[in-house]
C-alpha cells in the first residue's frame, strides 16, 4: 500500500455515511475512518524508515464515536510505565536520647533538630545523642491509623525482635531522667517526627509516631510515612 491508496475500512465507512444521510454518528464515523487511515500511513512510513520499535512508544489517541448525538470522547492509550506504587527506598528510623530542648530555633550547623513555630506552639531546638541511640532502624511493619480517642492520625510502628530488645534497654535508661532527658527523638531521613517521653521501659517493641505535637499528621502524611517505613510492602 502506498501513501495515496485509501484503506478498505476508510472507503467502507465513508460509503456508509453517504448512504445513511444525516445520521448523528456520521461525522464521528468519518473522523474515525480518517484517523485510522492516518495511523496506517504513519505506521507504513515508520516501517520504511526502520522505526518499527519507536512506533510502539507513540501515544495513540482514538476518537470514540457515540450514537444519538453524544459528544465525542478522547481515549489516550499510554505506553507502559513499569511498576506501580511507591518505588522509594524503605525509610530508616533513628531513636535517639534527647539531651536538651529549648524554645528557640536551632543555630545553623549546631546539630540540633528545629521545630518551626506555629500558631499554637513556639519554635524549638531539640538536641539528641546519636552515640547512645539506635540508628538506621528498619521497621518490621508500619501502618497509618486514626486515634479512636481524639481522632488524630498516627503511624503505628512495630520493631523486629532484635530491635525490641535494644529499644527496651534504651527506654529503660531514660525513664528515671527529668524532662526533657526522659524523651527520645524519632528521626527519619534527617527530620524530627516526635520526641515522646517515657516513664518505664517499653518492652513490646512498638512505638507510635504522631508528629512533634499530637495532631500534626494529616491522613495523607500518615499513610505516606507508613508506606515508606513498611518493609513488608
Amino acid at each position: 500500500m502506498n501513501d495515496s491508496t485509501e484503506h478498505p475500512l476508510h472507503d467502507a465507512l465513508h460509503a456508509h455515511v453517504e448512504e445513511g444521510g444525516a445520521d448523528a454518528a456520521g461525522p464521528y464515523l468519518v473522523g474515525l475512518a480518517d484517523g485510522a487511515l492516518q495511523v496506517a500511513r504513519r505506521r507504513q512510513r515508520l516501517a520504511r524508515a526502520g522505526a518499527g520499535i519507536a512506533a510502539a512508544a507513540v501515544l495513540a489517541t482514538a476518537w470514540v464515536a457515540v450514537a444519538d448525538g453524544a459528544t465525542q470522547r478522547a481515549h489516550v492509550v499510554q505506553p507502559a510505565t513499569g511498576e506501580t506504587g511507591n518505588a522509594e527506598k524503605v525509610a530508616l528510623i533513628s531513636l535517639l536520647p534527647v539531651t536538651s530542648a529549648t524554645e528557640i530555633a536551632c543555630t545553623p550547623g549546631g546539630g540540633g533538630y528545629t521545630v518551626h513555630a506555629s500558631a499554637t506552639h513556639p519554635a524549638m531546638c531539640v538536641h539528641a545523642d546519636r552515640a547512645r541511640g539506635m540508628t538506621d532502624v528498619r521497621a518490621a511493619s508500619a501502618k497509618a491509623a486514626r486515634s479512636t480517642r481524639i481522632g488524630t492520625w498516627r503511624v503505628e510502628v512495630t520493631l523486629s525482635p532484635a530491635d525490641r530488645t535494644r529499644f527496651a534497654a534504651l527506654t529503660g535508661s531514660l525513664a528515671a531522667n527529668p524532662a526533657p532527658r526522659n524523651e527520645f527523638a524519632i528521626v527519619i531521613n534527617g527530620k524530627l517526627w516526635g520526641s515522646p517521653s517515657v516513664t518505664a521501659s517499653i518492652t513490646g517493641g512498638r512505638l507510635v509516631i504522631v508528629g512533634v505535637y499530637d495532631g500534626d499528621l494529616s491522613s495523607a502524611t500518615a499513610h505516606d510515612l507508613a508506606l515508606r517505613l513498611d518493609t513488608g510492602r
